[in-house]
């Protein structure tokens, strides 16, 4: 293949990443299945009944043969009750005695002083003791279902998340303190808070962002042009700061699931801020936000008119050099699958690879994969069909559902009864910033992916043929976060299974996106990271974790060390655009498609 050249699949010959939902658009019969689980699916959410119900069925026939079980939990019930019991007895006001149960590290509902008084203690520890007693009722037990049972136990847990004292005013010490204290404002400005919810939800509408955190003036602020443009993205190449730029330009390609300016938040926290600092010439993409017109973008057209066309455009604007791609969450997924396939074609362009939290083996996929068989994905792929996309809240809801006692039920109580406004901060602005997803690439994403984990099991076809992340020769930079719900770091590291060149592996601090925004001087932050040379034998993630030691301060450092010395020096700066290569400079930084909404 020539260099900077790559073949297009001509119409109607698509790669065969992951196989739809069957098409019936000429039988009625099939059609009206179709709409009636559409119909459901609406009015839950997009969560199947039917996986639900199969979860419950398998846990209760299960553990209904299974005498042993059912001798422990009553066993565990009577040493529970005679904890609180002891508990009630031994607590003195002046003396309160140590609590028998605690919360969950991440549960931070019972954080405030009042817990620790009568009654208020005793109804925390009863909430906490029968979520003891189910996290043992929903543990593994053999013959059951793996899926199954992480599926009951996450069921269980909204269910008691539900009827938890700190979501009700008067078994609340914090929301009985503040009404009393502030002679019942707090409750009026709470009513203020849910009507104005009340009102985007029925609306949809958003916020405008406040006073200093409008987009392109405060976010995404990072100056530079966008120099093309396709109906699938925008391509924003940001301007040089230095006098010498390294030869080799970066390619970012961001998840397509939220707006790409999370990697150029505030200046002092813009990953791409900081690389055009450190002498680096930048392009990343902006994705549009798809609408219901587009609902047969597919997850080869992201590959082929999105990383494979901003690839072509950043070859023309620096022409005869390498580039160095990067790809966060689920742009990390698609640029691996284009990797590979480079690789396999004899596209030697890229000089090295950056996953950022992306996986690209599926089988450890976190708690996402709670909402994720047949039957769900059956339910979604419905739903999109009937509206030709999966929709903002609806997204929203799956990852707030994953930390529903932080996301839903602790902010509901500061926003309602204690009458306090969400803090603005750059990150909560994005993060409130959704896009929808097309039905047909979602729907080959979970299928393709995430319910048969076609990429690493060898049966990921691009252009008609299978590729392989092992074809990959270049240098690769791997990023997971500790406290990774979306992408948990070891399934992130499993890269280091799949491919055989030279790879470091980054385990930093912080979550999915907490742990990425780690700039120079963050405080709290420490990150390990270990090279395996290319060829060299696999080490299993407890093994890496333990014989690697963590550094504090900012991986982001490392990172742009490594990324200097896998580049062949200094230049001076290309210009903006190459309009003589037809790509003309069409605009500003941050562009158009990210206020679309």
């Amino acid at each position: 293949m020539v260099r900077g050249k790559r073949k297009t699949p001509p119409k109607g010959a698509r790669g065969h990443a992951a196989t739809a939902a069957p098409q019936s658009e000429l039988h009625p019969y099939r059609d009206l299945d179709r709409i009636a689980r559409a119909l459901i699916a609406r009015n839950t959410g997009g969560v199947s009944p039917f996986s639900a119900f199969q979860a419950w069925s398998d846990w209760a026939l299960h553990i209904s043969r299974a005498p042993g079980r059912q001798m422990e939990l009553a066993e565990r019930a009577i040493q529970n009750a005679v904890k609180l019991a002891e508990f009630a007895i031994s607590d003195k006001p002046n003396a309160p005695a140590p609590p028998p149960f605690h919360p969950k590290p991440y549960d931070h509902r019972f954080t405030d002083p009042g817990w620790r008084r009568m009654p208020f203690g005793l109804w925390q520890q009863g909430f906490l003791a029968t979520q003891d007693w189910w996290d043992l009722a929903t543990d593994e037990l053999r013959g059951l279902s793996d899926a199954d049972s992480a599926r009951v136990r996450f069921m269980v847990r909204q269910i008691l998340d539900l009827y938890s004292p700190s979501n009700f005013p008067a078994t609340n010490p914090e929301i009985i303190e503040r009404t009393v204290r502030d002679g019942g404002a707090n409750v009026a400005a709470g009513l203020r808070n849910f009507r104005e919810d009340l009102r985007q939800t029925l609306t949809q509408s958003r916020k405008a962002p406040r006073e200093g955190f409008r987009i392109g003036e405060y976010l995404a602020c990072t100056p530079g042009k966008v120099v093309f443009r396709n109906a699938l993205f925008e391509l924003i190449q940001y301007a040089p700061v230095t006098a010498k730029v390294h030869a080799e330009p970066i390619l970012i390609v961001p998840a397509w699931i939220m707006k790409y300016y999370v990697l150029d938040l505030s200046p002092h926290n813009s990953l791409i801020r900081h690389l055009v600092a450190q002498g680096f010439t930048v392009f990343a993409i902006s994705w549009c936000n798809p609408t219901q017109d587009q609902s047969d973008l597919s997850l080869e057209d992201y590959r082929n008119e999105g990383v494979m066309a901003a690839l072509d455009a950043v070859s023309a604007i620096v022409p005869g050099q390498k580039v160095h791609a990067t790809g966060y969450c689920l742009g990390g997924t698609i640029l691996a699958i284009a990797a590979a396939t480079m690789a396999r074609d004899g596209d030697d362009r890229l000089a090295s690879v950056t996953l950022l939290a992306a996986q690209v083996d599926f089988t450890e996929a976190g708690e996402l994969l709670l909402f994720l068989d047949d039957s769900q994905v059956a339910f979604l792929e419905d739903m999109m069909w009937a509206q030709g996309y999966l929709d903002r809240p609806q997204m929203s809801r799956a990852f707030a559902s994953i930390r529903v006692e932080d996301l839903i039920y602790a902010r509901a109580i500061r926003r309602y009864f204690l009458g306090v406004a969400d803090l603005p901060s750059d990150l909560t602005v994005w993060n409130n910033d959704t896009t929808r997803m097309p039905a047909r690439m979602h729907s080959e994403y979970l299928r393709g992916l995430f319910l048969e984990n076609r990429l690493t099991a060898g049966r990921f076809a691009v252009e008609g043929r299978v590729i392989a992340l092992s074809d990959i020769h270049g240098s690769l930079y791997v990023v997971g976060t500790e406290a990774d719900h979306i992408a948990p770091w070891k399934s992130v590291y499993k890269a280091r299974l799949f491919t055989d060149c030279d790879l470091t592996f980054v385990l930093t601090s912080g979550g999915h996106n907490g742990g990425i925004l780690s700039e120079p001087g963050h405080r709290n932050r420490h990150y390990r990271a270990g090279r395996r040379p290319a060829g060299a034998h696999y080490v299993d993630p407890d093994t890496w974790f333990a014989s690697t030691e963590a550094v504090e301060g900012s991986w982001w450092t490392d990172w742009f060390q490594w990324l200097s010395a896998a580049s062949s020096g200094e230049v001076t700066p290309p210009s903006l655009g190459a309009p003589d290569a037809g790509y003309p400079v069409l605009g500003a930084a941050p562009g158009t498609y990210i206020f679309q909404t």
